[in-house]
């Protein structure tokens, strides 16, 4: 019998260790922390132990993703509450701007407009949106996250030591019955965050959050358009 066999018969007669007891005192391991010998139970507590201590860190790690997630929640909650709070609608671009730099210690964050109204059309916002970069909004279906590829729009950073970038497209909201499906609005301005940090903003990262500022700052901005 190989070792394979040894096991599958132990399995298939777990009753094996009742009907020779005497072997669980007399089996001798080595133990891996101590490497003396030890009896089958304390190898086997042992084994509890290394597993309990891998559950408690998987755990702390579950607790401390937590907390971050409570945190960024609530900084989302304070930088809407600044947008609510914006009755002046040519403020309201640079609540959305500056509030996003203060509220989540980003470096750098600009904003680009286009199609808006006539009265809001001599804004610094509303100036520069080239035809690439609205059709690079518009093609955006998902929040950009990773590196600074010499983009067209990291140059609205106005910052030469960027390297990693985060892009969402600010969109006409849908409508209520719309909500939840695969329908979006049309594209009418770009967020840009950037920060000399590569691993700020990286490939692979989660843009739930991203997506909820985008939707929101679309939604505040809306009342802009033309």
């Amino acid at each position: 019998m190989n070792a394979q066999d040894v096991a599958a018969y132990l399995q298939s007669h777990p009753e094996f260790f009742e009907e020779h007891a005497e072997l669980l005192a007399a089996v001798q391991l080595t133990s891996p922390h101590s490497h003396r010998a030890v009896s089958l139970q304390e190898r086997q507590m042992e084994i509890l132990r290394e597993k309990n201590k891998g559950l408690e860190l998987r755990l702390a790690d579950l607790v401390r993703h937590g907390h971050d997630n409570d945190r960024t929640q609530q900084r989302l909650h304070d930088w809407q509450l600044r947008l609510l709070a914006e009755a002046d609608s040519h403020a309201l671009p640079y609540a959305v701007q500056d509030g996003l730099q203060q509220v989540f210690d980003v470096p750098a964050v600009a904003l680009r407009l286009w199609s808006v109204s006539g009265q809001y059309a001599h804004m610094e916002v509303a100036q520069g949106a080239s035809e690439d970069m609205r059709l690079f909004a518009e093609g955006l279906r998902a929040p950009y996250c990773g590196a600074n590829g010499g983009f067209e729009a990291a140059a609205l950073l106005e910052r030469d030591d960027i390297v990693s970038l985060a892009m969402v497209a600010l969109r006409v909201p849908v409508r209520a019955a719309e909500a939840g499906t695969d329908v979006q609005g049309a594209a009418f301005g770009l967020l840009v965050l950037g920060s000399p940090d590569p691993r700020r903003f990286h490939e692979g990262m989660g843009t739930a959050y991203l997506a909820q500022i985008g939707e929101v700052a679309g939604a505040a901005l809306n009342r802009l358009r033309d």
